[in-house]
């Protein structure tokens, strides 16, 4: 099988989110630090729907415009950015003008999160041992908002790009930062497999690979195999460039009920062999850390 992998950036109407991400309607988690909204892949929570994002550290800002997390306030902030950059030449440049979203309500202790995902429940376990998961919390994006919206829980986890594809954003009124929640491997990336002797097809389809991702999500996904992850592990990883060019991986493993989290980070060149070593390497470093049950906890 042949196997391209699509660009992971989605450029929205208004707003620019990326994809990998996860979102939350109504409610943001305790305590969370509110992430800027220019980066790469991201996720998302909700009544509470919250996302998740990459964000760039690298520029430091002459303005931050603060605003609430919903579609029309980003929207509204983004064009205050825009005729701030019309009227003031010095404020142009990318990065001048940083938007901030200001999470203004918390869950309560002892608030459900609906999720059937193993790796979001125990890093939301690990950080907020005050909250409550329900597990089986399963369906397609629309099942799921249905049974927000009817009270079965106070808010979930979308993946942002997900809700980019399903021109859904309109549900997302929260975001996590990669450093608050870790994405799955390859989370975000579109991959189109086809018959490995039908050169014609590869060939169109080589015209849609982007280089980037790619090398990316096989760096992930050496991680992955070298931990032996399945859906029923939680595990997550995630491959990025930086400004200079290079690649910075995060991987992290986690025991179910989220008391234990193990993490680790590699930078490297961003040339495939450079990065499967790297993804194979972070994944015998957790293994040895955690010892054999771990999952078990």
């Amino acid at each position: 099988m042949e196997t391209i992998f699509l660009n992971q950036a989605i450029s929205g109407p208004s707003v620019n989110f990326c994809t990998g991400s996860i979102s939350a309607l109504g409610f943001s988690l305790p305590c969370l630090k509110s992430p800027a909204l220019n980066g790469t892949r991201r996720h998302l929570i909700t009544k509470a729907s919250l996302a998740v994002e990459q964000q760039d550290r690298t520029k430091v800002s002459l303005i931050r415009i603060g605003t609430r997390g919903s579609p029309l306030a980003l929207a509204q902030a983004y064009e205050t950015r825009d005729k701030l950059m019309a009227a003031h030449s010095e404020l142009e440049d990318d990065g001048a003008i940083q938007i901030v979203i200001i999470k203004t309500t918390d869950l309560p202790a002892g608030s459900v999160i609906g999720t059937a995902s193993l790796r979001r429940k125990s890093q939301i376990l690990h950080r907020y041992p005050s909250l409550k998961v329900e597990e089986n919390f399963r369906g397609n994006v629309q099942t799921r908002l249905r049974k927000l919206s009817e009270g079965v829980v106070k808010a979930t986890l979308l993946a942002l790009a997900g809700l980019k594809r399903l021109d859904m954003t309109e549900n997302v009124t929260s975001l996590l930062s990669i450093d608050e929640m870790l994405p799955a491997v390859a989370q975000g990336a579109i991959g189109i497999a086809c018959r490995s002797d039908d050169d014609k097809m590869a060939n169109y389809i080589a015209s849609l690979n982007h280089e980037e991702t790619r090398l990316a999500v096989a760096c992930e996904r050496a991680f992955l195999k070298t931990l032996d992850g399945s859906c029923r592990t939680p595990i997550a990883g995630y491959a990025s460039k930086d400004k200079d060019g290079n690649c910075v991986f995060k991987g992290l493993v986690a025991s179910p009920n989220g008391t234990r989290v193990l993490e680790t980070s590699r930078i490297g060149p961003y040339t495939n062999e450079d990065m499967l070593s790297m993804g194979r390497d972070a994944g015998e470093e957790l293994l040895s850390q955690a010892g054999t049950g771990f999952f078990n906890c």
